[in-house]
């Protein structure tokens, strides 16, 4: 479905089919020169027929146009080959191209199954095919241009600066037109719903950046924030905080269930309250045990991180406690 959400910026709501997202914004502006598409949707048949719906009818020249992928994720990236393969020019932050690119090989998802002993997956077979990301992932793509803070692209009356806002994935942009205070921030930011920040690896603390990009934001001028699922944000100010204080309560969560016991990541996610249509963790479909663990797993490294936990490993699965 597309529509006009400012002038010469459409957005097309791509389908999610049997995923709780429900819907992919994926951004287009129009200008005489070169276009621009922001993030594809699932390498899906059913998004591939709304995405190239939504191009037809603006009638774009695929030859004329760039994609830019703001994070990895297949939802965002899942359709860029196709659109390379038609002549689009593709484009991704620095460090998030690098992984894109690899995106199609089994070998680059090898880590999960290792994340999966780690943090206490493993009795629930959950293997890398239970994983949307990996499911629908992008066929290869030829080039991936990598883009780097600062550096700008021009579309008609619109200039877009690159802003790195990592959190959600380590290398996440975003887009900051300054002129007309619109900022493209892909999941960084949602209105209704709130991102999932996962452990990535021991080189990085996801949560402690995602605040990080928060406040970074939070102190841009913004006006019209567009987010890739659900609702356009006009109050980014308000919403950040909101995002805040929910991850404050998470940690504050996990400290309460910890309490005298040590537990790994999945025993954690298992006692942790979500929004999900599940009667109990054993009900919870895998690929929504991977992102609850994930997120676990995330705010225990921040914890630990921090100095207010501690954690060992015992046959291969690490465990958290309370200091003391």
């Amino acid at each position: 479905m597309l529509e006009l959400v400012y002038p010469n910026i459409y957005c097309n709501k791509i389908p999610l089919p049997r995923n709780p997202l429900k819907t992919l914004n994926s951004y287009i502006v129009v200008s005489p020169d070169r276009n621009l598409i922001i993030d594809t949707g699932f390498n899906q048949p059913e998004c591939e027929e709304a995405l190239f719906s939504g191009l037809a009818e603006l009638g774009l020249d695929l030859t004329k146009t760039d994609v830019l992928l703001t994070h990895l994720h297949s939802d965002h990236t899942g359709l860029a080959s196709l659109l390379e393969q038609k002549g689009a020019r593709i484009y991704a932050g620095a460090k998030e191209s690098i992984a894109i690119r690899k995106m199609n090989g089994a070998k680059s998802w090898n880590w999960m199954g290792e994340i999966a002993t780690l943090f206490g997956l493993d009795e629930y077979n959950i293997t890398v095919n239970d994983h949307p990301g990996y499911r629908y992932r992008p066929l290869p793509l030829a080039n991936c241009i990598p883009l780097s803070e600062g550096d700008q692209l021009r579309y008609g009356d619109y200039t877009f600066s690159i802003v790195d806002i990592p959190g959600h994935t380590p290398g996440q942009i975003g887009l900051y037109e300054a002129k007309h205070q619109l900022f493209f921030c892909g999941d960084h930011i949602l209105a209704s719903i709130t991102p999932n920040i996962t452990f990535w690896d021991f080189e990085q603390d996801s949560l402690a950046q995602y605040f990080s990009s928060l406040r970074k934001v939070e102190a841009m001028q913004i006006d019209w924030l567009f987010t890739a699922h659900r609702e356009i944000v006009r109050d980014h100010k308000t919403r950040i905080n909101q995002l805040i204080g929910h991850h404050e309560k998470r940690l504050a969560e996990i400290m309460h269930i910890l309490g005298d016991e040590k537990k790994n990541a999945s025993q954690v996610a298992a006692l942790m309250h979500w929004e999900i249509r599940a009667k109990n963790w054993q009900e919870f479909p895998k690929a929504q045990k991977w992102f609850a663990t994930g997120e676990a797993a995330a705010h225990l490294e921040y914890l630990f991180n921090t100095g207010q936990i501690q954690r060992t490993t015992t046959a291969g699965t690490m465990y958290y406690q309370l200091n003391g």
